[in-house]
């Protein structure tokens, strides 16, 4: 059985979670495949039949194809949202209507129910309450509440008696009226004079208990008759040939509660019934008819759904918020921390202890604080905002040997109201290394399409200093191509373009596959600040700009990769920085809250939180797994599926163009369904948000509505699409409970359900922070609902096609980006050579040995070394030349041998992998005694510390106290490729 921590011993993700579908691989969620027309492109053409082609390109401004299908998708997603809205209506206002009209709803609320326990003053006279409590009768009448004392009263003729076709039946006819026992208190129109009652106008009802009790009561299509007088009178069983008088008798005699059916086997029956129900009524069934009770019921389970999700999402946030979330963040027992893991057969993995890189001396780093890359994407902001940034990740409580800050930014740009442009800020940030002044463009394959796939950067190396802090730094400067200079934003493709730089390195570094010379320029790089390989890091931290993180932030993440192994994705919370500005980011700070401490602490109870904010979130590049290790978001296929470039359907430029975070997650989540995301309360971050009306509308809606679980996603669904008429239903519903008057149960219903909806986050604020202020920040938020509900989702709706709205940072001079169809010329792939490391590094070496051979011919009397601006890496260098004659002899080994590991650049850019090598991690045996070892420049290097915790005089993989033994004759032997390599003498 596996150890402990590799099982995720804080949490498990629950086989709820799991589907028979989701044990095979996960279906992309963008093909590129070409399909046949689909039902949604035929709906999207049906629904927009009256506007043509060519209407939309004279008159629309829409030339392009893929433009004019957007805009027919909008208008199809638009109809089905009116559809949703639609639906939502009739169920709330008009479902009632239809099967519950409120004449019957008055009349079922307003009965008196017979009860003959009691008195209370109130009796029956054909169906009709009259309130007696104060009436002297005549006679002596037992009195109970209801009491039928019909048959004291004489009644006019009902006109429904007096169709020709039933006045020969002897029920109808008959006068029941005698001086003797019936009929003794006179004329049903003097009862008011003459006994001083009043009546009430509502009806007496029966329950059925009350019509078997009695042989003359039963219903007739839910009025209860009294035909007692009438079988007194007559004291027989019934006229043979008369059809009415052997439905009534029969209905007696068998005890027939309901005789609805005996009264409509004919039109002759039909009328008689409605005789019957006029002239001997008694009162109405005290039911819900049936419509009445399917909406009662509807209501009822709707309250029992709506109600049982959010108590249910309240009550787990709550428990995960208390009891889970503080047993991930702390910090990990020394049992459970792993040493740092690595690819033993990668061929910058060499046999000699030097592994070149930084001659500083780097302060020691915890055992528990894995190798992390804390990546910052940067588009026009200006010189405070990327440095308060920059200084809360480089000022965290996490050791700065562990950590490497990596700015990109986004293009050649100057935004507004900046005096620099965006790369002389980041590079003005950090103390470059000597080594590495003014670097040259290197091409890459960015994520664009047409020509603009080749891209090209600067990649700027040094140190970031803050306070005692100086960080290892690089700054990724896209700067385009020679041809685009004259263009406005040359080498801007994205923020999802930023973020695939590092992936695809990650990615290419742990296959091994092949690489961009910008790739290769950040191994270098890397290798040179960290003194490790960039296979060594296991984490990366994805922050905005805008964004400052709280100090200890950083390494309460960390803390959850280390505790539990199964954590892929991470986040913190998010609060607003400027939330007093404007009136804007005021209705904003609740949303944030509840969002997180609600949505995402939900989520986090099953692993599964849907959308991790790109302003600050934590991805494992590869995970663990044993004695081996797995990619997670360096895993080819999720790669290779966010980094497409062809937007072509609305679909896809939604979820590529303004849900790229929400993509991303939700493919993790495919192709890892064991694995988890969760959010971590304790870590907190700061960001700025828009504080004008306009820059908002995208912004926060993604946040707004990050819920889990499949059901309650669906609802989620619906309630959104249905927002601006869930405000409308809101206030008419407020309106009803001040007019409502609440007799009954039902009533309370909606009236409960809107407390609960919009209170109960009320008490999760006491609960969690305790801070009230938050209260307060929730009725501003409550105020500003028809702005949330009404006035964001209609203009969203509208805009489905427009990728210009969404924008919250603005470019000097910059113009409305169309969004569509912004791909020029086609991609040349040979104008990206890409190669393996080892062949760079052959390359360069051969370069660095033409300089030497130079050098010597200028002054043979000395031997001066070469002046290159990478000599410290000579050791990793001359093991790579090493490496390399051994893998030329010994063709079978597959990091030569290309049919195994292939990387093929399509017409596209996209890099299809062929078979992967899985490389083995194997752990090095204790060494001892590397030390006054000469590296190929003959510079003398101490004791051999790969992994820099200070161990002098013998090598230590663990960083832990270990005895120093000398290597063994096997050891000294050359393993099998693939394997560990031991170290020459």
């Amino acid at each position: 059985m596996p150890p402990n921590y590799e099982r995720g011993a804080t949490l498990k993700r629950g086989r709820t979670m799991i589907r028979q579908d989701r044990q095979q691989a996960a279906a992309p969620m963008i093909t590129k495949k070409k399909q046949p027309t689909t039902a949604w492109v035929i709906y999207s053409k049906v629904i927009t039949f009256w506007a043509p082609g060519i209407l939309l390109t004279k008159l629309g401004g829409m030339p392009e194809a893929g433009m004019q299908q957007a805009w027919r998708e909008k208008c199809a997603l638009v109809s089905l949202i009116v559809l949703v809205c639609g639906a939502v209506v009739y169920l709330t206002l008009f479902l009632p209507m239809t099967f519950c009209p409120e004449s019957t709803s008055k009349h079922q609320s307003n009965i008196l129910q017979v009860s003959r326990k009691g008195y209370d003053g109130n009796v029956g006279v054909y169906g009709e309450v009259y309130s007696a409590s104060s009436a002297q009768w005549p006679n002596p009448i037992e009195l109970y509440t209801g009491i039928d004392i019909s048959y004291m009263f004489r009644k006019d003729t009902p006109p429904e008696c007096e169709d020709a076709s039933i006045t020969g039946l002897r029920a109808i006819n008959t006068n029941t009226c005698t001086e003797e026992t019936q009929c003794t208190m006179g004329d049903l129109n003097n009862i008011e004079a003459n006994f001083h009652v009043t009546k009430e106008n509502r009806p007496v009802g029966y329950d059925w208990a009350d019509v078997t009790s009695t042989t003359g009561l039963f219903v007739i299509n839910g009025i209860v008759v009294n035909l007692t007088p009438y079988l007194n009178l007559v004291k027989d069983n019934g006229a043979k040939y008369d059809i009415l008088d052997q439905a009534i008798f029969n209905a007696a005699n068998n005890g027939y509660s309901d005789a609805t059916v005996m009264f409509q086997r004919t039109d002759q029956m039909k009328k008689a019934a409605k005789c019957i129900s006029k002239k001997f009524a008694a009162g109405v069934l005290a039911k819900d008819t049936p419509g009445c009770f399917s909406v009662n019921l509807f209501n009822y389970a709707a309250l029992v759904v709506i109600g049982g999700i959010v108590l249910t999402r309240f009550f787990m946030a709550v428990v995960f918020q208390y009891f889970l979330s503080w047993q991930l963040v702390r910090r990990p027992p020394r049992s459970k921390v792993r040493p740092v893991s690595y690819n033993a057969a990668a061929p910058w993995s060499g046999k000699k202890p030097q592994t070149g890189g930084t001659k500083t001396v780097l302060p020691q780093g915890d055992m528990d604080e894995l190798y992390t890359i804390m990546l910052v994407t940067c588009y026009s902001e200006g010189d405070e905002g990327i440095r308060a940034t920059c200084d809360s990740l480089c000022g965290t409580d996490f050791s700065d040997s562990r950590k490497l800050l990596f700015l990109v930014a986004d293009g050649n740009i100057k935004g507004s109201g900046n005096d620099r442009s965006t790369p002389d800020i980041c590079v003005d940030l950090i103390e470059q290394d000597p080594q590495f002044l003014d670097p040259q463009p290197c091409s890459y394959i960015a994520v664009a399409a047409g020509s603009k796939q080749h891209n090209m950067a600067k990649i700027y190396c040094g140190h970031y200093v803050v306070g005692n802090h100086r960080t290892p730094a690089i700054v990724c400067i896209k700067c385009g191509t020679p041809e685009e200079q004259e263009f406005p934003k040359p080498g801007n493709r994205g923020k999802r373009d930023g973020q695939m730089i590092l992936m695809n390195f990650f990615s290419r570094v742990i296959y091994n596959d092949r690489m961009t010379p910008m790739d290769y320029d950040i191994f270098r790089k890397v290798h040179h600040l960290m003194g490790v390989t960039p296979d060594t890091f296991e984490i990366i931290l994805m922050v905005d700009a805008d964004t400052k993180v709280y100090p200890d932030s950083l390494r309460l993440l960390v803390n959850c990769m280390n505790n539990d192994q199964l954590i892929m994705g991470l986040c913190g919370e998010t609060k607003i920085a400027n939330k007093r500005d404007s009136w804007v980011t005021a209705i904003q700070v609740f949303e944030y809250y509840i969002s997180h401490h609600l949505a995402k602490a939900f989520e986090s109870v099953f692993g599964g939180v849907t959308c991790l904010p790109g302003c600050f979130c934590m991805y494992r590049l590869k995970a663990r797994k044993g004695d081996d290790w797995v990619p997670v978001l360096t895993k080819p296929e999720i790669c290779q599926e966010y980094s497409q470039n062809v937007v072509e359907t609305l679909h896809e430029k939604n979820l590529l163009l303004l849900g790229e975070d929400r993509f991303l997650t939700t493919l993790m989540l495919r192709n890892f369904p064991n694995r988890k995301m969760m959010f971590m309360p304790q870590a907190i971050c700061k960001t700025v948000v828009p504080d004008e009306f306009k820059l908002v509308l995208v912004r926060n809606l993604c946040g707004t509505f990050c819920l889990s679980m499949q059901f309650s996603i669906a609802l989620d669904l619906v309630g959104t699409v249905a927002l601006p008429v869930a405000i409308v239903l809101t206030y008419i519903l407020i309106v009803r409970a001040c007019m409502t008057t609440y007799n009954s149960i039902t009533a309370y219903l909606p009236l409960a359900m809107l407390i609960m909806v919009l209170f109960l986050p009320a008490v999760l604020i006491f609960i969690t922070t305790r801070k009230w202020i938050y209260v307060a920040w929730m009725f501003v938020y409550l105020a500003a609902l028809p702005i949330w509900n009404l006035v964001l989702p209609v203009y969203a709706y509208w805009h489905f096609d427009d990728f210009s709205w969404g924008e919250t940072r603005k470019v000097a001079g910059e113009g409305k980006d169309k969004g569509h169809g912004d791909s020029d010329g086609k991609f040349d792939a040979s104008a990206v050579p890409m190669k393996r490391w080892e062949d760079y590094e052959r390359k360069r070496l051969r370069s660095i040995k033409r300089k030497e051979r130079k050098q010597y011919a200028d002054d043979s009397s000395s031997y001066l070394p070469a002046n290159v601006d990478d000599s410290d890496n000579a050791g990793l260098l001359q093991n790579a030349v090493d490496e390399s004659m051994y893998y030329e002899s010994n063709p079978g080994y597959s990091f030569m041998d290309d049919s195994t590991n292939t990387s093929v650049i399509h017409s596209s850019g996209t890099i299809q992998h062929g078979q992967q090598q899985q490389y083995e991690m194997h752990e090095y045996p204790q060494q001892g005694g590397y030390g006054n070892e000469a590296d190929y420049y003959g510079q003398q290097q101490g004791g051999y510390d790969q992994y820099g915790y200070g161990q002098q005089g013998g090598y230590d993989q663990y960083g832990y106290d270990q005895q120093q033994q000398p290597p063994s004759q096997q050891q000294q032997q050359r393993q099998r490729p693939g394997g560990p390599r031991d170290y020459q003498h």
